[in-house]
């Protein structure tokens, strides 16, 4: 009897990632931070309550996690910690430029161990027809093509994430200014969360999915295969 293949990982839900990652923190930092409400400490805790909270229900309910979103968290815990010190804004400056370049680095290192990054966020079988693509290039031999392509694709990666880093730290230099474990911090922090996604994510957003199109243009002379026959076919609502 064959065996029935395993059933792909749930989608995240990017409305609930934007309102527990980014509309919620923004808010209570911005609104519920000052001495009458719930306080400047306590307002940074509350805040970063809700992306620690939202990626631990993603891990449980999807039973996956990979290296890019367990940084991810370590950031928000780190963001945290150094409120909770009051640290000034140059070091969540300096923690906010290291994260995307330890995934950059993290991406170039791996070209070479048998599962590269690129595979985790490209070449996904979530996203992509693996199984057929594997056969094609077999069939083609292709395999040294690919492999450059592999290499070209970690190279884009790494360099969208070098600059998310440095987007990161001007953005985190211009506007924290005021003392850290204050009203007005956590303020300065709130409007970081929240310019963070037009003046950081969405850049970075277009450099991937430029590096994406490259590489699935690449797939297709490897392959011979359509854009349809590459792309990993959903499975119909019942």
């Amino acid at each position: 009897m064959e065996a029935q293949p395993a059933p792909a990982p749930k989608r995240e839900n990017l409305l609930i990632n934007l309102i527990c990652n980014v509309a919620l923190p923004t808010l209570i930092l911005t609104k519920f931070s000052g001495e009458s409400a719930l306080g400047p400490n306590l307002g940074l805790v509350v805040a970063l309550a809700f992306p620690v909270a939202y990626g631990v229900q993603d891990f449980v309910r999807r039973r996956r996690v990979n290296f890019i979103s367990a940084i991810g968290f370590a950031s928000v815990l780190i963001s945290g910690g150094f409120g909770l010190m009051h640290l000034d804004g140059f070091w969540f400056a300096v923690k906010e430029a290291a994260i995307p370049s330890i995934i950059g680095c993290a991406v170039l290192l791996s070209m070479r161990a048998k599962l590269p990054l690129v595979q985790e966020i490209l070449y996904n079988p979530q996203l992509l027809n693996t199984a057929k693509i594997e056969a094609q290039l077999d069939e083609r031999g292709t395999r040294t093509e690919f492999g450059r392509l592999m290499r070209a694709a970690s190279r884009l990666l790494a360099l969208s994430f070098f600059v998310s880093a440095v987007l990161n730290y001007g953005l985190a230099r211009y506007l924290l200014k005021s003392p850290a474990g204050t009203e007005a911090f956590n303020n300065e922090l709130g409007k970081m969360h929240l310019w963070n996604w037009p003046v950081i994510v969405l850049p970075s957003m277009a450099m991937m999915m430029f590096a994406l199109w490259r590489f699935v243009r690449g797939l297709q002379q490897a392959t011979g295969l359509t854009l349809d026959e590459l792309v990993q076919e959903q499975p119909k609502k019942k």
